[in-house]
C-alpha cells in the first residue's frame, strides 16, 4: 500500500494545486470567487491564505483519503484521472480540521514543526483551517464531471451531513480531555471515532460512490468499510503517540507523550480506568488532568497503561475493526486488484510508523 501513496501522492498535491495554487493572483481569484466587487488584494490573500496551507501539506501526509477516493473510483469502473479534483476534497477537508484542532487543543507541534497557529498568529491559521471545510465546495459548484444537478445535489448533501457528524466527534473530544469529572464508556469513544475519524472517511467513500452512480445499499456498504476502518485508524493513532513516546523515552521536547500531556480519553486510557486498582486509575487521571506534565509523569501513565494490557487490548479492538470493514469491502462489487488494495490498506492504518 505505501507503493501505491507513494504513486498517487504527486498527482493529488498537483490536483490540489489546481484548487489552492501555491501562488495567488488575480486570474485565480476571479475564476474561483468571481470577480471582485472593488478590488482583490492578492498579496493579502497569499500571505493570509495559500502560505499557511502549503506549509502544512509540504510537512508530510500521505494524501490516504484521496488516494482511496481515487481506488474505489477505479474499482467501481470509473476513470479516476476525470475525477482527481474531487478526489481532493476529503484531503482538503482533513487538513482543514488539523489546523483548527491544533487550535482547539492547543497543541505544540504538527508533522514535527511548530503547530501552524504559532507560525502564522492564531488568527491567520484559523482562517486558513475555515477556508478549507468551505473551499472544497467550489468543485461541486464548478462541476468537472458534468453531473447532472440531482447528483450535485447528492454530493453536497452528503459532505454538510458528514461534517455535521465531524463537529460533534470534535466536540466530545475536546468536553472529555477538559473536564476532569467526565466518565467516558467505550461506546462513546467509539462514537466519537465514528464521527471525527469516521465521517471524513465515509466522505471518500460515500464520494466515489455518488460520482460512479452507486445504488444505495452499495454507497451503505462501502461507507461502513470506510468508517470502520478510519475507527481502527484512530485507534491505532492513539496506540502510535504512545508507541512513539517510548521510542523517545531519553528525550523530552513538545512532542513527547502529546496524548497524555492534552488529557485525552483514549480507547487505552478508558479500558485502565476501567480496569486498574482505585489508587492507580486514581493516579492515571491525575497525570491526564494536570496542567504540566514532566517525563516521568508520562511515563509513569504510560506503565500504568501497560500494566492494565491496555495497550494491546486497543490494538485488538483495532484489528477487530480492521476485519469488519473487509467484511463491509466484500459485499461490494469491486475490481479484485483495487479490492484487494483496500482491503491491505485496512491493515495499513494500523500497522504504520507515522
Amino acid at each position: 500500500m505505501r507503493d501505491v501513496l507513494a504513486e498517487w501522492r504527486p498527482v493529488v498535491d498537483r490536483t490540489i494545486e489546481e484548487l489552492m495554487p501555491r501562488e495567488i493572483d488575480e486570474a485565480y481569484l476571479a475564476e474561483w470567487f468571481g470577480p471582485a466587487s472593488h478590488r482583490y488584494d492578492p498579496e493579502a490573500i497569499q500571505r493570509a491564505f495559500a502560505d499557511p496551507i502549503w506549509e502544512l501539506l509540504d510537512r508530510g501526509g500521505k494524501r490516504w483519503r484521496a488516494v482511496v477516493c481515487l481506488l474505489l473510483i477505479d474499482g467501481f469502473g470509473a476513470d479516476p484521472e476525470e475525477h482527481l479534483l474531487y478526489a481532493c476534497i476529503p484531503e482538503v477537508l482533513h487538513n482543514g480540521t488539523i489546523i483548527v484542532d491544533d487550535i482547539e487543543d492547543e497543541a505544540e507541534m504538527r508533522r514535527g514543526e511548530l503547530a501552524l497557529h504559532h507560525v502564522f498568529g492564531q488568527d491567520v491559521a484559523l482562517n486558513a483551517g475555515n477556508a478549507m471545510y468551505f473551499l472544497p465546495l467550489k468543485v461541486i459548484g464548478k462541476n468537472p464531471g458534468g453531473f447532472d444537478p440531482e447528483t450535485q445535489l447528492s454530493i453536497y448533501e452528503m459532505l454538510m451531513d458528514e461534517l455535521n457528524r465531524t463537529h460533534l466527534g470534535q466536540g466530545m473530544d475536546i468536553y472529555w480531555h477538559r473536564d476532569r469529572e467526565t466518565t467516558v464508556e467505550e461506546a462513546e469513544y467509539l462514537e466519537m471515532s465514528a464521527c471525527k475519524t469516521g465521517c471524513l472517511g465515509r466522505i471518500v467513500a460515500r464520494l466515489a460512490a455518488i460520482i460512479t452512480d452507486q445504488p444505495p445499499e452499495v454507497e451503505r456498504e462501502i461507507a461502513a468499510y470506510a468508517e470502520e476502518m478510519s475507527i481502527a485508524f484512530q485507534i491505532g493513532d492513539d496506540i502510535l503517540d504512545v508507541e512513539n513516546t517510548l521510542d523517545r523515552a531519553g528525550e523530552f521536547g513538545k512532542a513527547f507523550g502529546n496524548d497524555i500531556r492534552e488529557g485525552k480519553r483514549t480507547l487505552m486510557v478508558i479500558h485502565a480506568l476501567d480496569r486498574a486498582d482505585p489508587d492507580r486509575a486514581a493516579r492515571l487521571a491525575s497525570i491526564l488532568h494536570a496542567e504540566e506534565n514532566s517525563r516521568e509523569e508520562i511515563l509513569e501513565a504510560i506503565e500504568i497503561l501497560q500494566s492494565t494490557d491496555s495497550v494491546e487490548y486497543a490494538r485488538e479492538r483495532a484489528l477487530t475493526f480492521a476485519e469488519s470493514a473487509r467484511e463491509h469491502l466484500a459485499n461490494v462489487p469491486l475490481e479484485e486488484e483495487r479490492a484487494n488494495q483496500l482491503a491491505s490498506f485496512t491493515e495499513f492504518v494500523i500497522e504504520r510508523d507515522a
